[in-house]
């Protein structure tokens, strides 16, 4: 794993109390690495229950299933949804934009943004989806909070949550059992649980900071005429939308 080393854990308290607990959200995709995993998923599970029930029923298959599974088989599923031949990455940036330049300019925006908040990157980027998550309380600027929000992590956490389709995923089991002499038969039959986590997690955030997804926004134009070819208005609303999404770097993690 890559290790960044000038994000600086200089202040753990949120600055933002009335979002959801996203620190808490955030163990959700730490590496299991024992039995403390399967409690802090019943603890997530029950907070949810308390203050978002929507999200809870998301998580609901995640839960049962870390109550009854080994930790072995949970590092596995996590291991195959995440890492070795995952079917996504936890960095955000590079579910965006893959290895495009932008990629660069936005970590480096993102560095200074967790040590203006104190929030330590530990050994992964900044812009890994559990460092996002704890750094969202910690911002006191709500504007840029908002932005990295709504234009990072929610339409990445969307793409995320589309990529764990059996068509796809199939496609990585034929490269895993190339490498993997055992693979769990237990695991084949949960291949897909961590997008319950994803789909929390997304029901949070839209909760939080409001949320339209392109198909959102391609429903409206039908409605409204705007998505007729035709219409000069509709390609031009289109360009608008493609224009902003795609440069975060110069249109969202401007400095301050």
């Amino acid at each position: 794993m890559k290790t960044i080393k000038n994000c600086n854990d200089i202040n753990d308290s949120p600055v933002s109390p009335s979002l959801m607990n996203y620190t808490l959200l955030s163990e959700l995709f730490l590496y299991p690495l024992d039995e403390h995993y399967k409690q802090k998923v019943h603890d997530i599970y029950a907070y949810l229950q308390a203050s978002f029930p929507e999200s809870a029923i998301a998580l609901q298959r995640f839960a049962a299933f870390t109550a009854s599974a080994s930790t072995t088989e949970i590092q596995e599923l996590f291991l195959r949804s995440f890492d070795v031949q995952a079917i996504t990455t936890l960095d955000i940036g590079f579910v965006l934009f893959g290895e495009d330049y932008k990629r660069g300019k936005l970590l480096a925006h993102l560095n200074e943004e967790h040590k203006k908040a104190g929030n330590s990157c530990h050994t992964e980027l900044a812009d890994h989806l559990p460092n996002l998550l704890r750094l969202l309380p910690k911002m006191e600027d709500e504007e840029l909070q908002n932005e990295i929000a709504t234009l990072l992590l929610l339409p990445a956490v969307e793409k995320m949550i589309s990529e764990f389709t059996i068509e796809k995923i199939e496609k990585k089991d034929v490269v895993y059992k190339k490498h993997q002499k055992v693979i769990l038969e237990y695991s084949q039959n949960y291949r897909t649980i961590y997008q319950s986590c994803l789909q929390a997690l997304f029901l949070a955030l839209k909760k939080d900071f409001g949320f339209e997804s392109e198909s959102d926004k391609t429903e409206a134009g039908a409605a409204t005429g705007l998505s007729d070819p035709n219409n000069p208005a509709s390609s031009k609303e289109e360009t608008v939308i493609k224009d902003f999404s795609l440069n975060i770097e110069t249109e969202m993690l401007t400095e301050k």
